[in-house]
């Protein structure tokens, strides 16, 4: 039997991924699932380029807008919602486009991995978060060589996050399980989007203006306002000081760098030059072979 086909659009940040999804979803009456690990989250639009209900044009978009910023939103948790989406997508006799960024979402889903099941240890977590990245890094190649090493391989020794989520997990279990792979029930169609640096550079600085005029600052206050900690907004990438254009250029360059090194990985996507003018063109032609 042929398993159902979901669509993935993936790359870094604008890169258009949000407007073709929409443009593939109306020609194949497909509905959307965000892949945002930022946009997961309410009251973080501006800062985050959530799409918004004009530019939907009335295709219904899942996982945006998920969960209150104060909470952690997991990737176990993302996984749960983003497959019981998809399969209520295909019981409707549609087809479920994934769009976003974040590559561990969408490794997520269209690997199949498997999950330790261990819960947040909140006070571990609190002595953890006070350290260097440099120091969570020597804690974790003291108890747990192999996940250190596959860290550093995977160029994530800066993600502070998922540093303290490996010593967690080794603190509960004894150490890092091997995190296994299922077969996933779904044919998934990789199609992703880049720019070169010279244009990522322009349409970054574009982007940040535009956000910046369009209330960065008052979305970050609102946040502050609400009871967002600090450590949170460093998280989704705002300064608690506010922030300036040249501050969030800088460090969603650095973003679209890790972006990269994630799915340049994943030798199942196909590629396509965001600039390109029969981009659109280009992407429905491989579509019309695979479907």
């Amino acid at each position: 039997m042929q398993k159902p086909k979901v669509i993935v659009i993936l790359g870094p940040t604008a890169t258009g991924k949000s407007d073709l999804a929409v443009k593939i979803a109306l020609k194949y009456k497909g509905e959307v699932i965000s892949a945002d690990s930022r946009q997961v989250y309410k009251d973080l639009n501006i800062g985050t380029g959530k799409i918004t209900k004009k530019e939907m044009r009335g295709v219904p978009h899942y996982l945006l807008d998920v969960v209150n910023p104060k909470i952690k939103f997991t990737v176990t948790e993302y996984q749960k919602k983003a497959i019981y989406a998809m399969a209520e997508i295909i019981k409707k006799n549609k087809v479920p486009i994934i769009c976003g960024g974040t590559g561990f979402y969408i490794d997520a889903i269209t690997k199949g991995v498997v999950f330790p099941e261990v819960p947040p240890n909140l006070k571990l977590r609190k002595v953890l978060e006070k350290k260097s990245t440099i120091e969570l890094l020597r804690i974790l190649q003291k108890i747990e060589q192999n996940r250190a090493k596959d860290i550093l391989n995977k160029n994530e020794q800066n993600n502070k996050v998922r540093i303290i989520r490996a010593i967690e997990i080794v603190k509960t279990l004894g150490s890092v399980p091997d995190i296994t792979e299922v077969k996933p029930q779904y044919e998934f169609i990789k199609i992703g989007l880049f720019l070169s640096q010279d244009k990522y550079k322009y349409k970054i600085r574009k982007r940040v203006q535009g956000m910046f005029k369009n209330g960065l600052l008052k979305e970050i206050n609102k946040l502050k306002k609400k009871g967002v900690p600090k450590k949170r907004l460093k998280e989704f990438g705002f300064e608690y000081d506010e922030p300036t254009e040249e501050k969030v250029v800088k460090e969603t360059l650095k973003y679209v760098k890790r972006q990269m090194t994630w799915f340049k990985r994943d030798k199942t996507i196909k590629w396509f030059d965001a600039s390109e003018k029969d981009l659109e063109k280009r992407i429905l032609l491989k579509l019309k072979k695979d479907f």
